[in-house]
């Protein structure tokens, strides 16, 4: 399932505003998602029905679909902390703000970028009959589908994508070049021992 919210400049702020965050871990954040547009009233919690996530026909929605310059704004981590907690998996727009990429690929979030004449059809199809016209993101042929539209192909640097197929965060993709990383080592203190301390 996937949720149309095909708006252009969404900021981090806009995200999960700053008053949301009330934690440093990955967690707790769900519940701020999108607070400022979720709730009338700023530290309630009396949902607008008109605001698309709370509409039930897109209740466990797995695939946002946005605008361009997604993730715009300041560089917090909650943001995708608190969509990944949500439960979406993948966003898909035309353009992201490139610190808030590399916060959803080390944190287990496509984004997958789509022309925005794509977006807006599959926005369409979605919009038409949420619960029949599920959207499918498909990593390994970077791919975004739906029922009765032609695959759309997305782009995705050959990094990101590796680290989000092998589940990986920065730290384990550092620790498969281990053998590398050791070799250099061991070559450079032989060429230069003077800069080895003991």
């Amino acid at each position: 399932m996937a949720v149309p919210l095909v708006r252009a400049n969404v900021d981090t702020d806009a995200i999960i505003p700053s008053r949301e965050i009330k934690t440093v871990s990955k967690t707790g954040l769900a519940e701020g998602l999108f607070a400022g547009w979720r709730y009338r009233g700023i530290g309630t919690r009396d949902v607008d029905p008109n605001f698309i996530l709370n509409k039930p026909q897109y209740a466990g929605a797995r695939i946002l679909l946005g605008g361009e310059n997604f993730g715009c704004g300041s560089s917090r981590e909650h943001a995708v902390w608190a969509l990944h907690e949500y439960g979406f998996r993948a966003i898909v727009a035309p353009s992201f703000a490139p610190i808030f990429f590399g916060n959803c690929v080390r944190n287990g979030v496509l984004p997958a970028t789509l022309a925005r004449e794509s977006v807006v059809q599959l926005a369409s199809a979605v919009e038409a009959v949420p619960a029949r016209n599920l959207l499918t993101v498909n990593l390994e042929r970077l791919e975004v589908s739906a029922p009765g539209l032609p695959p759309y192909g997305f782009t995705i640097d050959p990094e990101s994508r590796e680290m989000l197929l092998q589940g990986l965060d920065a730290l384990a993709l550092a620790v498969q070049c281990r053998p590398v990383i050791e070799a250099f080592l061991a070559r450079d203190r032989s060429e230069r021992p003077w800069v080895y301390l003991g």
